[in-house]
């Protein structure tokens, strides 16, 4: 097991890349096929990369945000920028233009990384009116020109840094473990984004973490996937800085739409994903299985019941471990193919997971260790050992992490994953960090096993006028779990019972849709009777599940999915719940009547 002796990032780096040299570190597609890049080619391109910062007037604490896909330029980037003793700040490719002049402007970025043009020009936009911008690297270069900022191609940054003879990597020595590495973005689900400064320590914490935490799957130089954004704190460190840690090789996804297909060339031994993912994963299986019907169907279910019974008895009897390794052969073996067929590990963060769907998946012979933290935790906090697994927790904390209870029943963490604070913004920062502890904004408990169990978010909290309090992420876990429901917003403070707003699966929509001569559109299909009728089963099968308060008694249907693009989710795929509320809060509120 790598073990990490380095002080700071970038020197962990150049020792990983000292250590393996031409062996294959970044793949990415070019021309359709994966081809590699070393870690000796990385190395070569960080140390350019850095001298060409250091050219353009980059100093110690200069903030350069990073704008781009997931890709070997964002890593070679993200190291550089810390090289030259900057500050990275990356930003979502999903960003609008006043979302960038809001990172410009708060951060007060000397420069900027951008991979493509269509990139750059959103970011040139949200730049009209800032006077500490000075300049933007673009990776993809085709002549871009502007008239109030250099615009750089990243190949003449190369070369000026393969001319120059700045030591970088003894300068990354004297980086010490206190100093800021990054300013991530908070994804804004309640608001305003805000700055979370993550020092070098608290990352190394949390890979050193990560490493102690995996150590029962015997890691060693694994192969990682990476598709969630990196500009997010979980793939910053579990997709980009763990990896490196462990001398592991990483796989840039083309996006979540190639998942399937990149899953079957990369062939990952460990995947981070969030439970949205999971969620999406459960309904295309179940459905397909349900549709194929007969033995297939049973076969299947068969093989759910006898895992699920493992987990809880700890074995099986002798007739079913029979039926149980022939079904292995039969069903698990295909499944686990669909993931590439050498899967250790999947790796649920960034929201709670359902444990059904856990459940689902672990019956199914894929290990799924649920995680928990934060962006102001570097994010790791806790994640369930293979050993000791437990669905319906987080898992113990994390190696050199003191974790209680505060008397109102929110999570609280000390230790040196937590952040410096909030860049520009010391009232949120006193708010949140409180005698050195972390106030999470997570309510739950600690069992008897010292895993930590989350049952909600403080603020997220439904209290309806009974003064019960609801965790709505819960109920909107197992309704997303239904095959007619793709996404859920719970809505009910104040209010004598819940409501909600639910979005359709797409497919099993099509399917009715095309069934009922109806058009294939949710925008119309929205406001169609028979089509909340047909809808409304799945929501009365899970009131059968959950008790009297969490009900949802009536709902409306979205006039469009949940998405990024229109603002009605984060890029790590959560709702944000205050642009949901503000669309349909009216129509909810009619429920009422």
């Amino acid at each position: 097991m790598a073990e990490i002796s380095s002080t700071n990032l970038v020197t962990m780096f150049f020792d990983r890349a000292a250590q393996y040299g031409s062996e294959p570190f970044l793949w990415h597609k070019v021309d359709g096929k994966y081809e590699s890049l070393s870690w000796a080619d990385v190395n070569t391109r960080v140390v350019a990369l850095a001298r060409g910062l250091l050219a353009l007037g980059i100093e110690k604490g200069d903030r350069v945000v990073l704008v781009s896909e997931n890709r070997p330029g964002w890593l070679v980037s993200d190291v550089a920028i810390m090289a030259a003793g900057g500050i990275s700040t990356p930003a979502y490719t999903t960003n609008t233009s006043a979302d960038h002049k809001h990172i410009l402007e708060d951060s007060g970025a000397k420069g900027a990384i951008v991979s493509t043009p269509k990139l750059a020009e959103k970011l040139i936009a949200g730049a009209k009116g800032n006077d500490t911008l000075q300049f933007i690297i673009v990776m993809d270069h085709e002549n871009m020109k502007s008239d109030d900022l250099q615009i750089i191609s990243m190949d003449d940054v190369l070369e000026t840094g393969q001319v120059r003879d700045e030591n970088i990597i003894a300068m990354a020595d004297d980086i010490d473990k206190d100093v800021v590495a990054c300013i991530i973005y908070t994804s804004g689900t309640g608001g305003t984004p805000k700055g979370v400064m993550l020092h070098h320590g608290a990352i190394l914490h949390n890979c050193r973490g990560a490493i102690e935490a995996l150590a029962d799957l015997e890691i060693e130089r694994e192969v990682f996937l990476s598709f969630l954004p990196l500009s997010h704190s979980y793939e910053h460190t579990a997709g980009l800085y763990f990896p490196i840690s462990i001398g592991g090789e990483i796989y840039y996804a083309e996006g979540v739409e190639a998942l399937s297909s990149n899953m079957l060339e990369a062939r990952p031994t460990i995947m981070t994903a969030v439970p949205r993912l999971y969620e999406v994963l459960y309904q295309k299986i179940t459905t397909g299985v349900a549709k194929a019907g007969g033995l297939k169907q049973k076969m299947f279910e068969k093989t759910r019941q006898l895992g699920a019974k493992r987990y809880h008895d700890g074995r099986l009897g002798l007739i079913d471990s029979i039926i149980d390794c022939i079904l292995d052969k039969l069903v698990r073996e295909k499944v686990r193919g669909r993931f590439g067929g050498r899967l250790k590990a999947l790796v649920s963060g960034g929201a709670p997971l359902n444990p059904d769907i856990g459940m689902f998946f672990t019956s199914l012979g894929l290990r799924i260790l649920q995680g928990y933290g934060q962006t102001e935790s570097a994010p790791l906090i806790s994640v369930n050992r293979a050993p000791s697994l437990r669905l319906h927790t987080v898992g113990p904390a994390v190696r050199d992490t003191e974790v209680k209870i505060a008397e109102d029943g929110e999570i609280v963490v000390r230790g040196e994953l937590v952040m410096k604070g909030y860049w520009n913004n010391d009232k949120a920062t006193k708010e949140t960090i409180k005698d050195g502890w972390l106030h999470t904004g997570d309510v739950g408990h600690i069992d008897e096993n010292g895993h930590i169990v989350i049952t909600d978010r403080k603020k997220d909290i439904i209290v309806n006028s009974g003064g019960d309090n609801i965790a709505p992420q819960r109920i909107e876990g197992i309704l997303n779990a239904e095959t007619e429901i793709n996404q859920t917003m719970v809505y009910g403070d104040k209010r004598p019972h819940l409501v909600a707003v639910i979005a359709p699966d797409p497919d099993w929509m099509r399917d009715w849709a095309k069934k009922n001569n109806k058009p294939n559109d949710l925008a119309v299909l929205a406001d169609d009777k028979e089509f909340h009728s047909a809808l409304a089963p799945a929501i009365g099968r899970v009131n059968k599940a959950v008790n009297n308060i969490e009900k949802v008694r009536r709902f409306i249907i979205a006039h469009e999915a949940f998405t990024v693009e229109n603002e009605q989710m984060t890029p790590t795929m959560k709702v944000r719940r205050h642009v949901v509320k503000e669309i349909y809060g009216d129509r909810l509120e009619a429920l009422y009547g």
